[in-house]
């Protein structure tokens, strides 16, 4: 007489494998020291939240987020305007070596009425972190019911690659692939190639699934400052502001360059004198001089904070002719709406920033200009990759190399092996 359980027992086994083929995946950085790098997170708000509360979903300091995004601080209560459900943001997290992987625990959840794993996983973080991960991180915590205020660490994404892409310096922004993606759309949306996204990712074709999360990176300037300066070490994206110094000093990444600006923050703090030595250069002053020799031009720059001192240098160089204002991002208003076009499409084509011939003093005028163009041809994800970078770079593991990762497909074998099994039982 046939079991009639086992119609069931092959089907749950067929399902979980489909269940398994389905998992999303996501690229790993190996990692064997416990130094620490900035990174960024992909995150879209699932609903309406203050500046504020979305800091707090990720104990990340407000004005940072906000810099980071390129909007403007100087508004009245910034810190508690409403951000629109939909907007896209880039979150700066540090990012830690844990149990020989790169990934970020420093962020917590207390829970709320209703809230369950899944929920948290998906709709809170966006996707950033898995039902599975949370709960793997607090193995020490019964979730088998979740209590409110249940304080759960957040096991979130991130990478470092040593700060440099193709040997260039570049920050690394985790994204979470959306049904609509292309890797054409994602590399033109964060002026890079396709190329480079298989090659950062090791992925042996350039195919995505909703879900997946990419390692992407983010073109940046790098700063030179003294080992004892408490930030050295400072990359910016390209495009991005960055406060530093106790935030007195506002820097950034200048676009279509890897050059770095620093001039003093718009918020009202205390800070040390920001005068350059001997000279009635401050911080951020840059002026230049045509003479039949060339162009003089003399620039108060910051070097970096050490003991509570903001520590800048006045430098002269003679060139062949006065290059034009720094071309900044442009500050944005805090956002109420999210446009259409930018929840459901990739950014527009970035073009290069034009040139001009005025002097600029102080650096207080900002330019409205376009990110930097991408760095080489932009490949259909259709099309196949030139070379062989099926292996990726050195040092990078990555599962989300192909639609069916390897370690979903010999769980699909278990499957269909255990299905024999039981047919001969």
């Amino acid at each position: 007489m046939k079991n009639p359980e086992k119609p069931l027992f092959l089907f749950l086994i067929l399902a979980s494998s489909l269940v398994s083929m389905a998992t999303a995946k996501s690229t790993i950085e190996p990692c064997s020291t416990k130094d620490t790098c900035n990174s960024f997170l992909g995150y879209t708000l699932y609903t309406d939240l203050k500046v504020t509360e979305v800091a707090s979903l990720f104990q990340v300091d407000p004005v940072s987020m906000l810099l980071s995004n390129s909007i403007d601080i100087s508004y009245p209560d910034v810190e508690n305007h409403v951000l629109p459900a939909k907007l896209f943001l880039k979150i700066p997290i540090t990012c830690s070596c844990v149990d020989g992987i790169r990934k970020s625990l420093s962020t917590h959840y207390k829970t709320r009425t209703s809230d369950t794993l899944g929920s948290i996983a998906d709709s809170v973080y966006g996707g950033l972190v898995s039902p599975e991960q949370i709960q793997v991180a607090n193995s020490e915590t019964d979730l088998s019911v979740l209590d409110v205020g249940t304080r759960l660490v957040i096991p979130l994404p991130c990478a470092c690659f040593n700060g440099t892409d193709e040997s260039l310096p570049a920050l690394y922004l985790s994204y979470v692939v959306r049904k609509i993606d292309t890797m054409a759309g994602i590399a033109k949306r964060f002026s890079t190639t396709v190329t480079d996204l298989t090659n950062v990712n090791a992925m042996g074709a350039p195919d995505i699934n909703p879900g997946d999360i990419l390692a992407v990176p983010l073109l940046a300037c790098s700063s030179n400052f003294p080992k004892y300066a408490t930030d050295y070490g400072l990359i910016i994206p390209n495009g991005s502001y960055a406060l530093t110094a106790g935030h007195c000093v506002q820097c950034s990444c200048v676009l279509g360059s890897r050059s770095m600006y620093c001039e003093p923050a718009s918020i009202s703090v205390s800070c040390s004198s920001m005068r350059c030595r001997n000279s009635n250069y401050m911080l951020g002053n840059i002026t230049s001089q045509q003479s039949s020799s060339g162009c003089k031009i003399t620039t108060c720059g910051y070097n970096g904070f050490a003991s509570g001192t903001i520590l800048t240098t006045l430098s002269m160089s003679l060139q062949p002719r006065c290059p034009g204002p720094q071309q900044l991002a442009p500050l944005i208003a805090p956002p109420d709406t999210v446009p259409k076009e930018l929840m459901y499409l990739p950014s527009p084509s970035p073009s290069p920033s034009p040139e001009f011939d005025d002097i600029v003093g102080g650096g207080s005028s900002i330019a409205a200009v376009p990110a930097a163009s991408p760095r080489g041809p932009t490949v259909s994800s259709s099309s196949s990759i030139p070379g062989n970078p099926a292996n990726g770079p050195g040092g990078r593991i990555s599962i989300a190399s192909c639609p069916l990762s390897y370690y979903s497909f010999i769980a699909f074998l278990i499957s269909i092996a255990s299905c024999f099994f039981v047919f001969l039982v």
